[in-house]
């Protein structure tokens, strides 16, 4: 049996530009059903799933691409945390947060890394799929039986769950905020650690400047110190290591184990699978199609989780993700390089800089 995925962009489909190729060549219509309709309310296709054949004839006809057409096994079906709406993306499972350690989560972009950190930080209600008529909190409770997630999300339930996360995109702090660095920390700092940040992020001559003169590396920092200093239950970093240096990923990474060593549940999503080897206690992968449908696998160790995304499958479950896999030779370019004419030649150059500041 299979479980049918249909997922339409709605900003790339255009019923008016196009001569409704993927109704027109539908065989499931041309059976006398309606597979794919065009919904009079939003102008657009709309794919019935129960239907559909997955034949892949309207992927192929529509002009714009917006049509993808995903098999799956049909006992993922039971396993849907979360839809969008119809012929939108889907989420399948979820990665379990656990004190006292770090949890790695790694895959490519558009996977479902935001509905992840918006359902497990209680930002977002799951709807087990159930879009058209969403879940009461009491089946959701009911579908977590008997799993370490039923008591992370009666804690949520009863707002007894807070949530620190470190988004993606640093410089939009700059953007909501008008002060220095410094003055960001003190306003959120609940644990009394802002100079202890400082010092381990190496800080100490950024943070007297303006939030809005910090360089990426500067404001990535900042960032991971702003969540950190906040006193939560759960703590997650998205690419927190992005745009810094490997001595000043080093300081992230002691960070965000420290967090940890308090008996705090921490999660980073982080693609420097060096860092990530370094900072986490145990991976999850996610993987899937991109912006269509996301599944998390189970725990994995770290070593495990990270040799099983580099080589696209996933034995414990029997699941192949990618058709290549990632390989790393050991070589080198030692007397591949011969000596050849001598273009233009610089002097020596010396400059001496006083201060950055």
């Amino acid at each position: 049996m299979t479980h049918r995925v249909a997922v339409l962009d709605k900003e790339l489909c255009q019923p008016k530009k196009c001569g409704l190729e993927c109704i027109k060549y539908c065989p499931v219509n041309k059976s006398g059903a309606d597979c794919i309709i065009l919904n009079e309310e939003t102008k657009k296709a709309q794919i019935d799933e129960d239907i559909c054949n997955g034949c892949g004839i309207c992927v192929k006809v529509c002009p714009f691409e917006a049509i993808t057409i995903v098999n799956l096994a049909t006992e993922l079906a039971t396993d849907k945390i979360h839809q969008y709406g119809q012929n939108s993306f889907r989420l399948y499972k979820l990665p379990t947060p656990k004190k006292g350690e770090v949890i790695g989560l790694l895959g490519r972009n558009g996977m479902g890394k935001s509905t992840v950190i918006n359902i497990l930080s209680g930002n977002l209600k799951p709807n087990l799929g159930k879009f058209d008529e969403p879940p009461e909190w009491d089946e959701i409770l009911k579908f977590y039986s008997g799993t370490e997630l039923k008591s992370h999300f009666e804690k949520i339930k009863d707002g007894q769950i807070s949530a620190s996360i470190k988004p993606q995109q640093v410089y939009n702090i700059a953007k909501v905020f008008d002060g220095t660095g410094k003055e960001l920390l003190e306003k959120y700092d609940e644990r009394g650690i802002t100079n202890q940040l400082i010092k381990t992020l190496d800080l100490k001559n950024s943070v007297d400047q303006n939030v809005k003169e910090l360089s990426g590396g500067e404001l990535q920092r900042l960032a991971v110190a702003v969540t950190s200093v906040k006193d939560a239950d759960f703590y997650f970093f998205d690419e927190p290591s992005s745009y810094n240096d490997i001595y000043q990923r080093m300081g992230v990474a002691r960070v965000i184990q420290s967090l940890a060593k308090t008996g705090k549940s921490v999660m980073v999503v982080e693609h420097d699978l060096t860092l990530l080897d370094y900072v986490s206690d145990l991976i999850e992968v996610l993987y899937g199609v991109s912006s269509a449908y996301g599944i998390v696998s189970g725990v994995l160790s770290t070593k495990v989780g990270i040799n099983v995304f580099l080589d696209g499958y996933l034995p414990n479950e029997n699941v192949r993700f990618r058709d290549k896999k990632f390989s790393f030779d050991v070589s080198t370019t030692t007397g591949q390089f011969v000596e050849g004419k001598i273009i233009i030649k610089y002097p020596i150059l010396e400059k001496n800089i006083q201060s950055l500041m």
